[in-house]
């Protein structure tokens, strides 16, 4: 009986757990320094002690842990294909007959173990360690409010005002040498405050801060901006020993309780956020009917007016016995002031009332919104692992480069290009943009036939990454030159047979000759030979063959003039110069589309000109070939 797990499976399995731990750190760390520069202003200076920050790294790094398993995967899948690429170790796994798809099968299942994995963290911790790492960042911002007030800079964190402190002290919290510019409607109405020693500290709500000063004085401008002269403008000096400021403090921070905190969207599991979906969803739906059937009862009524009244009014209105116009005319001042008043507040009183409905409308539904993407955002930050498996296996197949260069590179700009998707499509989805299928389904969308064309073309050994399949492809399209780079040999195993070679070139230039007098390539062709009738040009491609074997076996001598002269042969371009296009078909669609067609004409013109000066320059050193030779001999 065959075993199931065979040896080539527990190799692979080895080098690419091997290298997935030290990726999975690797990208778990720079993951971890990307979301620390966001909050480094809330642990520098702080005063925080170890076990803080232990704690906030902690937190962090399992927060993030689903995010760094696709990346680790690419990493790691890419280096290890790579590396057997680069020891010809793929290349003996083929020569055996094993395909591509059957090497990296335990790979594979390797992967879907790490991305199932990656769900359940999703699901069962990470939700935890969210709301942890949220509670300690907010017990950081509340519990000494000075330490985010920095030393000799101005700060202007706080609304309306710039704070300035020549020293703090950490352990008691006062402030020394403060100076505070404080603005209000105008640069005309600013007041400056300077003072000795002073103290920060938040209110019971959290979303003021009480700054006490000690020993100093007020300056404030008098002027309001209803006085337009700029005569002398009054001012207020104030000396004071104790005063004490309150101040607007969030510095869009959200202040809420631990509580809500635990009821956001990233801090819910799967059970929890298909459960909270239905609650959210059936309240708002409660309240979009209530708000219908308050519209439908309500037309026509004021809080003063009956629902009887508000039905015969409507009676007459249809009907159009009533002339509202006459009867308002015919009202006192005082009471069509009275009326027009009236009217007024009702009419604001419902566009607030509806205004405030519509808020809580929109609140429920963009929390609707949140749960849904965070429901799908678990399944597809797992799915992103297989994706990435793929990319990055077929990529090392193909590349076939290891370590940490190329590969490296690689994996930044396809994480880039699904970070970039994946965000969009979150951001839009989130504004009700997009739907919320749709926008996070853009960057899987896009990801999985790119991983199913790559893996494609690694098994069939493609070499739709082979750059000098494109260098030469571009050079070709663009007519651009290509020398020849013939080395003398340092052992020759056969002299070139000079009398042959030297004939045969007689032979080439007679040929030549015949044939520059015969096709007369300096003059236009006629284009309905070129894109309709076309005929091959056996007689260049016949001269070219001969030229490239008497070339080949001159390459063998040891005279280094000869060596000179052979480096000097152009490539000629056997069939530029005929037609545009090897199929008849694609020349005839090129000629009816008539710009197309007349660039491909010019430049077919460029390359009969050019295969004239090749044969000339090959004409004169075929001579000089010769002349050699004779002299040799």
């Amino acid at each position: 009986m065959r075993p199931i797990i065979k040896k080539l499976d527990i190799f692979m399995l080895k080098q690419f757990m091997l290298l997935f731990a030290g990726t999975f750190f690797i990208s778990l760390f720079v993951l971890m320094m990307q979301f620390l520069w966001r909050y480094i202003d809330e642990l520098i200076g702080k005063g925080l002690s170890m076990d803080v920050l232990a704690q906030f790294f902690w937190y962090m790094g399992l927060m993030l842990v689903p995010q760094a398993l696709p990346l680790a995967i690419l990493l790691s899948s890419l280096i290890t294909m790579g590396n057997l690429g680069e020891s010809s170790e793929l290349t003996a796994i083929k020569a055996a007959g094993i395909s591509l798809v059957k090497a990296l099968r335990s790979l594979f299942f390797a992967s879907l173990v790490v991305a199932v994995c990656s769900f359940v963290f999703q699901n069962n911790i990470g939700p935890k360690a969210n709301v942890q790492l949220r509670q300690l960042l907010l017990s950081m911002k509340q519990k000494s409010p000075e330490l985010e007030i920095p030393e000799e800079v101005f700060y202007g964190g706080i609304p309306n005002c710039n704070l300035y402190v020549q020293h703090k002290d950490l352990e008691t919290g006062m402030l020394y040498g403060v100076m505070i510019y404080r603005m209000t409607e105008s640069f005309e109405d600013a007041a400056i405050i300077l003072a000795d020693s002073g103290k920060l500290q938040s209110t019971a709500e959290k979303q003021h801060l009480l700054l006490t000063l000690y020993h100093g004085e007020w300056f404030e401008n008098m002027r309001s901006q209803e006085i337009m002269s700029t005569a002398n403008v009054p001012y207020r000096r104030e000396s004071f020993i104790h005063k004490v400021i309150l101040l607007d403090f969030d510095n869009g921070f959200n202040l809420a309780e631990a509580s809500g905190i635990s009821q956001s969207a990233a801090a819910q599991s799967l059970w929890q956020l298909l459960a909270r979906t239905d609650s959210v969803k059936h309240t708002g739906d409660s309240i979009g009917h209530e708000v219908a059937r308050a519209l439908r009862r309500g037309v026509l009524r004021t809080p003063e007016t009956e629902k009887a009244d508000s039905a015969k009014a409507m009676a007459r209105v249809t009907s159009g016995k009533t002339d509202y116009d006459s009867i308002y005319n015919h009202m006192t001042p005082e009471e069509q002031r009275r009326i027009m008043q009236t009217t007024g507040n009702n009419i604001r009183m419902v566009t607030y009332d509806l205004e405030f409905k519509a808020n809580v409308a929109d609140s429920y539904n963009q929390l609707e919104r949140e749960y849904k993407i965070e429901m799908i955002n678990k399944f597809t930050l797992s799915l992103t692992c297989i994706i990435f498996f793929f990319i990055g296996a077929s990529l090392g197949a193909i590349i076939r480069k290891g370590g940490l260069g190329v590969p490296v590179i690689i994996s930044v700009l396809v994480f880039i290009i699904f970070y970039i998707l994946d965000n969009t499509g979150y951001r839009m989805a989130r504004q009700g943009t997009w739907t919320i299928w749709f926008g996070k389904g853009l960057a899987p969308a896009v990801l999985i036939p790119m991983a199913m064309f790559i893996t494609y073309k690694a098994n069939k050994d493609s070499v739709v990454f082979n750059i000098d399949a494109y260098r030469s492809f571009f050079i070709t399209l663009l007519g651009l030159r290509q020398k020849r780079n013939i080395m003398a040999k340092e052992v020759i195993i056969h002299d070139p047979n000079y009398a042959m070679d030297a004939q045969q070139l007689k032979e080439i230039n007679t040929q030549l000759a015949q044939y520059s007098q015969e096709h007369r390539l300096t003059r236009l062709p006629n284009p309905i030979k070129v894109f309709f009738t076309y005929e091959a040009d056996h007689e260049i491609e016949k001269v070219t063959t001969q030229i490239e074997k008497v070339i080949e076996d001159l390459s063998n001598t040891r005279d280094k003039y000869i060596m000179s002269y052979l480096n000097q042969y152009p490539i000629i371009s056997e069939k530029a110069h005929t037609r545009p296009f090897n199929h008849k078909w694609m020349n005839v669609a090129a000629a009816i589309a008539i710009p197309l067609g007349t660039i491909l004409y010019i430049r077919m013109c460029r390359f009969r000109l050019r295969l004239y000066r090749d044969l000339k320059q090959t004409y004169r050193l075929n001579e000089q070939v010769i002349d050699r030779i004779k002299d040799k001999m």
